[in-house]
């Protein structure tokens, strides 16, 4: 499905947001996304200089569980799983059937509403896109989100970590040869999660989509670069990921942080395709969206490795405050002591950047903070609830960390009951409630 259309989906339920004043792609349409206490997601129809609409706050848990058909965390992370294990190739068609064939050009990206999120930006930065790459003279695809710092009409500098994408740059690099990539910008909420997992490398991130699209996805092969690439996709540019490097940063990171100033691969674009009445979508850095996209599949990864070791997972969450990254709180059903220490060790083992990570029984909300605060003030013992690892390998997004050598201490927190005590002992004293009371408290304003 095309972003375009699922904004009109969305629409047509109430369920998009729709800012018809002019506004500028310099830092207004990004304080706006980050002030508004809608979850909606943002459509900006007036983009000042831009013939090009911006959409924010598109993704959230949500907006993937109801297109995913899903009801519960267990069943959303099970599908995710499963489709990181068996992804679905798609129907290859012709070029001309895809949406972005409406029309191509010369990449320009003045054209498009990049947007500048904060005032100590460097530049305007593109947070939405995915960059597809193929194994130099191999048949390996990779699509992974990276951010792109405009430099120019058909340049910006783009953030690689060491991961898949970097191994096919060195690949090409060794062999004397730049990385010829396609960067989509405006898809399915699905297709962009999907490349924001992290499958193993060999599996291709826009196959994964496909599984979770319930195989509707078509692909078509890019003419220049052979790489194979979704059909739906608003806006798609086409270029080369060169061995030249130029300054990147700071950028405002998932914690809210601004990341440090770097040397990263120029990437150069030659051109660019539209679809008809392209949006643009923009991810603000630091934001729910953000936090969403990047830690979903972690927490997933969580999820299947703690249910390993003990009898039953309820919910993983990596908290809004740890940045959506560095802090999780694990709920689960404990049948013996020691359950809470195995599913704390099982967590750091399945995320290497958790930084804190707290276990709690399964009468906790892991939404509710307070919840888990009470737990932690009822329910630990420290000198034998509380797991301290040092020197650990940790996260570059954590400020505290040595950051030569991305070492930091981690601590886990068994706030689960005893199973010594009582159960009455350690629950919390409810309200009565009957039908006649329920009568009355409707009646009351705000309830």
């Amino acid at each position: 499905m095309r972003l375009r259309r699922y904004l009109e989906k969305l629409r047509g339920i109430g369920e998009l947001l729709e800012i018809r004043e002019e506004v500028s792609p310099e830092l207004e349409i990004a304080s706006i996304s980050m002030l508004t206490k809608t979850d909606k997601p943002l459509l900006f129809t007036k983009v000042d200089g831009k013939d090009i609409p911006v959409v924010t706050n598109l993704v959230n848990r949500k907006r993937i569980m109801d297109e995913m058909k899903v009801s519960d965390d267990e069943e959303l992370y099970a599908k995710l799983l499963e489709a990181c294990e068996k992804p679905l190739k798609g129907e290859l068609v012709d070029i001309n059937e895809a949406s972005f064939a409406y029309r191509e050009e010369k990449a320009d990206l003045s054209k498009l509403p990049v947007l500048k999120h904060f005032e100590k930006d460097p530049g305007p930065y593109v947070t939405s896109s995915i960059v597809i790459a193929k194994q130099i003279d191999g048949k390996i695809h990779n699509a992974s989100v990276h951010r792109i710092l405009v430099k120019g009409r058909d340049k910006g500098t783009i953030r690689i970590v060491p991961r898949h994408l970097w191994k096919l740059y060195k690949e090409a690099l060794n062999k004397g040869k730049e990385l010829p990539v396609v960067v989509l910008v405006g898809v399915h909420p699905l297709v962009i999660l999907a490349a924001a997992s992290s499958p193993p490398f060999g599996v291709y991130e826009m196959y994964v989509a496909n599984r979770l699209m319930k195989g509707e996805m078509k692909f078509v092969t890019m003419p220049e670069s052979n790489i194979i690439v979704p059909s739906e996709a608003e806006i798609v540019l086409e270029g080369y990921i060169t061995a030249e490097e130029e300054d990147e940063g700071p950028f405002v990171d998932i914690l809210g942080i601004y990341d440090k100033r770097r040397k990263q691969p120029v990437i150069r674009f030659e051109r660019m395709w539209l679809s008809e009445r392209a949006v643009y979508h923009a991810i603000i850095p630091g934001g729910d969206e953000h936090k969403v996209l990047m830690g979903l599949h972690r927490e997933a990864s969580i999820w299947d490795a703690v249910r390993r070791v003990v009898p039953r997972v309820w919910k993983v969450r990596l908290t809004s405050g740890g940045g959506g990254w560095l802090h999780a709180v694990i709920s689960i059903s404990k049948s013996c002591e020691g359950d809470g220490k195995n599913a704390i060790m099982a967590a750091f083992a399945a995320h290497p950047s958790l930084k804190h990570v707290v276990v709690v029984d399964d009468d906790i909300d892991v939404d509710r903070l307070e919840e888990v605060e009470w737990s932690i003030a009822t329910r630990l013992q420290a000198s034998r609830g509380l797991v301290v690892i040092r020197g650990a390998r940790g996260s570059s997004l954590d400020p505290s960390a040595d950051q030569e050598n991305l070492i930091t201490d981690k601590i886990g927190v068994d706030a689960t009951r005893s199973l010594f005590k009582p159960r009455e002992a350690y629950q919390r004293v409810k309200p009565y409630v009957n039908k006649r009371i329920m009568e009355l408290l409707k009646k009351l304003e705000g309830y």
